[in-house]
């Protein structure tokens, strides 16, 4: 008996694309926003560590000028090393988990990542998903369905990068879009970038696209562009 043939890739895409914008908006007002805070934790990532410290502060600061804000600090380092704080309504407890952390040499576990968000919001809605990285030494295809199935949940996903390596420019920028969510470089000698960006999405995240709206017409430069990507997973 034969077989019918396979559907074209653009029908798949097309269909995947068709379930994505059925689905429903979150609530606003439904409790406190829940954003997961993940951060790479190699050896190269140690400087960004330390600065990361005092931000993760700000992103509670910046939230509770629309809305009630609990975040979960998430990273990897060293050799298979995956850990996460519970969701915190206050910074201190991140902070001490931070102090706690020792950035070791080891692989990319960004695909872990994107799979712990992915549990996460099943067991209660995350609003978006922060990942501050400056490499990739994963596969694209692996990540890409990874993201795609958290645009389907309705997780966006904010990829930020530090510096300037390509493969993880275009594994960043693919993540961001099939996720719906946006993605956005930042030089480590400029601080001030990097705390808006996180303050737009903690804002987001809090007070969902208005509040993030206001904030980038307020703020413009890299908050604006972040704030223009934000649409539909898997847009082209």
């Amino acid at each position: 008996m034969n077989k019918p043939p396979a559907k074209p890739v653009s029908t798949r895409v097309a269909a995947f694309l068709d379930k994505a914008r059925s689905l429903p908006t979150l609530r606003a007002g439904a409790g406190p926003g829940r954003l997961i805070f993940a951060l790479d934790a190699t050896a190269s990532r140690e400087p960004m560590w330390e600065r990361a410290r005092s931000l993760q502060a700000e992103m509670f600061r910046a939230a509770a000028e629309v809305g009630q804000l609990e975040i979960q600090l998430a990273w990897y380092g060293g050799i298979g090393l995956f850990d996460a704080t519970g969701f915190e309504s206050r910074p201190e407890p991140i902070l001490a988990a931070m102090r706690g952390v020792a950035c070791a040499p080891g692989e990319t576990q960004i695909g872990r990542v994107l799979d712990h968000a992915e549990a996460q919001t099943r067991k209660r809605k995350v609003a978006a998903l922060v990942f501050v990285g400056d490499a990739v030494e994963e596969g694209l295809d692996g990540l890409a369905g990874r993201a795609g199935a958290l645009g389907l949940l309705g997780l966006p996903c904010f990829m930020f990068l530090e510096g300037r390596d390509e493969v993880a420019r275009v594994a960043f920028e693919r993540i961001a879009r099939l996720s719906g969510g946006a993605f956005a470089p930042f030089d480590a000698s400029s601080p001030q970038a990097l705390r808006d960006l996180l303050a737009a999405v903690a804002r987001f995240a809090a007070g969902g696209r208005p509040a993030l709206e206001d904030f980038s017409r307020r703020r413009g430069g890299p908050v604006a562009l972040l704030a223009a990507q934000i649409g539909r997973p898997g847009r082209t």
